[in-house]
């Protein structure tokens, strides 16, 4: 083994943090770079602006600026496709894009993850069990690995300049490998992990540059190691053996693994053994380990996630020293951490003073997650040292469970006095029977997934009717018109089941959450989904109901509009936990339940309106499934009760629809068939119709929609490419069963492609069933 200068790890850190920044300015830099409003140099100076204040902040926090307790955790779009980049991962079809020494500029960077007018952008999924999307490295047998871009030694040496030493981050090897797909052509069952024999060299020279840069410490983020993975156990255990004996040896500076989002389990003696000297595991949400897992630490120091990186609640801070202390018994050498990276948080509570007090009391967004840190860090060694804050941590949390509203008697009794009937519909075969007589529907019917482009008119009415500048009068006329429009359109291209586009929805979520009771919404507390796409959680803190009805008067006013049937849209129960900030005084079983039954109710109400389809979206079904195998099967029965008690008091004749997206759903293909949904539309376009296998072997039965427009990228599909993606999806799907849709709601793309990538949609449509007629 050998090392740079050895330098003491800090005694506090965190794994990561927000990079939007505090009012999105890096979004807002990046969108205006893709538009051409500014160039790449200032689109660059921008960014080190923002990393600059960044590291300031996390030093005004009590994090050392000179001891590599900072993270450098910024991205541009995505971690691992910097680590993509990094590695020269490209896939051939992009091959074109390196410049002479093979490295990759930024306009590659971003042409890979937005793709381009001839190539798909890498495929988009969910990261582990939150709602962040990362893009999936594509790796084949022939993939060239390189040193091809060398931002992260740039980004250190320009804190460096500015008084920071940062810690550079990467994604390590195994998980890097492991949340890769087969390239295109790799063959069947090829397993990426496969090339970390030849991954390796490039990880080791882009160490021995960064301890010739200064860097004192690195970090490498392996969270897959805390999931179950599809790769035997002794596999798994040799490679990051493997990894990390090859990574500790050369001229390097110090390593620090990390292990967010779970227990490492068998895995984390594995790590102790080899020769990092500092390792990372989450002691918030994985169990504090025995002695037996950490025998072989030696003089690793053990890096203790103690407080909550993925939720905003305020930590308790006497069960958090609790656990430090049986650390401290079972490690030579304790730091003080958060779980995971403070991405997907807000940054500070304080920025919401609308907030009642009292809830505002409660909170922890990223800046008081970092004071959090520091306090329990002055705890190691002496957990006296804190007991003041300790007592006024305790004095806070104290007052939630009496709060008014947090428990409320109505909401429980009905919660309580459910039955198994509450939970079941119809039989299909009777469903679709009723269903056929009020609809009518062509073969191969289409439709959307929901919303329509946001314009700049719709946002600016939202916004101006919030500042009070805006009548309600005014407003419910401005949404009216995008209705009327949306509408007008949909009947131009000729689709057969139309949405109202969902103008006066800010997000899919929030609105919800602004008309339930028991839900807070904040100002500032955007967190980054995807790229630039930012959303804003609410604060689920107490027990839910509806007051009054949500979406009726607009869906009612889109049926006055046409004579083709209208799609009611709601955000199912689960999607509206996982993308919220959830409680955490009760389970989420019970939670969903709460929300389910409000939703039931605005779907009783949508029924008397004369709405004859009703689309419940989940989302986030796979999003919440938790990463280890045993604890899922209780997951996916409270998931999947959650949306059938939402859904099931809905008459035989109201089709019931619901949308899922950007997950890999093989592994929860049976609990999508048990929502017992009418039709469900489902992410494909990316993936090339992948899911429609595990659809044909599951035996899927009811309608399904895999989507044939990629709407989280600005391509615009041809109507040869959506008749292809269409003709591969009746490979797997009977075309009595088959619905034609985009992936996903139109919200963040603009009119012109949306109506030309329509237009080549409902086209292919009626090709494709023209030509099921003639070969009958």
């Amino acid at each position: 083994m050998s090392t740079t200068a050895s330098t003491p790890f800090p005694a506090a850190t965190i794994v990561g943090y927000p990079r939007i920044g505090r009012r999105r300015e890096l979004k807002k830099a990046v969108e205006s770079y893709w538009a051409g409003r500014s160039d790449a140099t200032t689109l660059q100076r921008e960014a080190a602006d923002l990393r600059h204040s960044q590291y300031s902040r996390l030093a005004e926090l009590g994090l050392d600026a000179s001891n590599s307790s900072i993270p450098a955790s910024f991205s541009f779009y995505d971690q691992v496709l910097d680590t993509a980049v990094a590695v020269g991962a490209v896939p051939q079809r992009f091959a074109s894009l390196a410049d002479d020494d093979g490295r990759l500029g930024l306009d590659a960077y971003f042409t890979l993850a937005r793709g381009d007018a001839e190539n798909q952008p890498l495929e988009m999924t969910k990261w582990f069990d939150s709602n962040y999307h990362y893009l999936v490295p594509e790796i084949g047998p022939d993939t060239k690995f390189s040193y091809a871009n060398r931002w992260i030694r740039e980004q250190f040496a320009e804190a460096a300049e500015a008084g920071f030493t940062t810690r550079p981050t990467l994604i390590g090897p195994v998980t890097f490998l492991l949340l890769s797909k087969a390239a295109e052509g790799s063959g069947a069952g090829f397993p990426p992990l496969s090339r970390l024999e030849d991954l390796l060299p490039v990880y080791t020279q882009i160490l021995e540059d960064l301890a010739s840069a200064g860097v004192q410490w690195v970090q490498f983020d392996e969270p897959s190691l805390v999931a179950d993975q599809p790769v035997d156990s002794a596999t798994l255990t040799a490679a990051v053996e493997r990894a990390y004996t090859v990574l500790t040896d050369g001229n390097r500076p110090q390593i620090l693994v990390t292990t967010p989002y779970g227990s490492a389990g068998e895995l984390l003696p594995v790590l102790a053994g080899t020769d990092i000297e500092a390792l990372h595991i989450d002691a918030f949400k994985g169990t504090v380990p025995d002695a037996g897992a950490l025998r072989g630490l030696g003089d690793t120091v053990l890096v203790a996630g103690l407080v909550d990186g993925h939720n905003i609640w305020k930590a308790d801070l006497e069960d958090a020293s609790g656990r430090l202390s049986r650390l401290e018994e079972l490690a030579g050498r304790v730091a003080v951490s958060t779980s995971t990276s403070l991405l997907h948080v807000p940054y500070d509570a304080d920025d919401e003073q609308q907030l009642d007090p009292a809830l505002r009391s409660w909170l922890a967004f990223a800046d008081q997650k970092v004071a959090e840190v520091v306090t329990l860090s002055r705890a190691v060694g002496a957990p006296e040292a804190i007991a003041t804050e300790i007592a006024a941590a305790a004095e806070v949390l104290a007052t939630r469970p009496s709060a008014s509203g947090v428990r409320r008697a109505e909401v429980r009794e009905r919660t309580g006095s459910l039955g198994d009937d509450d939970f079941q519909r119809p039989d299909y075969e009777v469903r679709q029977a009723a269903q056929k007589a009020v609809l009518d529907l062509p073969p191969l019917p289409t439709t959307t997934t929901g919303s329509f482009p946001q314009t700049s008119e719709v946002r600016s009415a939202r916004a101006r009717l919030r500042k009070g500048e805006l009548s309600g009068d005014d407003y419910t006329a401005a949404m009216r018109a995008e209705i009327r429009r949306v509408i007008e359109l949909q009947e131009e291209l000729g689709f057969d089941v139309l949405v109202h586009g969902e103008p006066e929805r800010n997000d899919m979520v929030q609105y919800f959450a602004e008309h339930l009771d028991g839900f807070e919404a904040t100002v500032h507390g955007w967190v980054q989904s995807y790229g630039s796409r930012c959303t804003r959680p609410a604060i689920l803190w107490g027990d839910v109901s509806r007051p009054e009805p949500i979406t009726v008067p607009w869906s009612s006013y889109a049926k006055s509009l046409t004579d083709k049937p209208v799609k009611g849209m709601l955000t199912g129960p689960v999607t509206i936990l996982a993308w919220s900030f959830v409680r955490d005084d009760q389970p989420l079983g019970e939670t969903a339940n709460q929300v389910a039954l409000a939703l039931r109710d605005e779907i009783a109400d949508l029924e008397s309106a004369g709405i004859p389809i009703v689309q419940v979206d989940e989302p986030a079904l796979r999003e919440l499934l938790p990463l280890r195998q045993a604890e899922q099967a209780h997951y996916l029965d409270w998931s999947v009760n959650a949306f059938r008690l939402a859904t099931s008091g809905a008459a035989a004749e109201t089709q019931v629809h619901t949308h899922l997206c950007y997950s890999e759903f093989g592994a929860v293909i049976g609990a999508i068939d048990a929502l017992n949904a009418d039709v469900t539309s489902i992410e494909a376009a990316r993936s090339k119709m992948e899911v429609v296998t595990d659809l044909r072997q599951h035996g899927f039965s009811r309608g399904v929609g895999p989507g044939v427009y990629d709407i989280h990228s600005p391509r615009v599909p041809s109507t040869e490419e959506v008749r292809q993606l269409l003709q591969a999806a009746l490979d797997h799907v009977p075309a009595s069963q088959l619905w034609v849709n985009p992936d996903c709601g139109l919200k963040t793309r603009g009119y012109e492609e949306v109506t030309e990538s329509l237009g080549n949609l409902t086209q292919a449509a009626v090709a494709v069933r023209e030509s099921l007629v003639a070969a009958r």
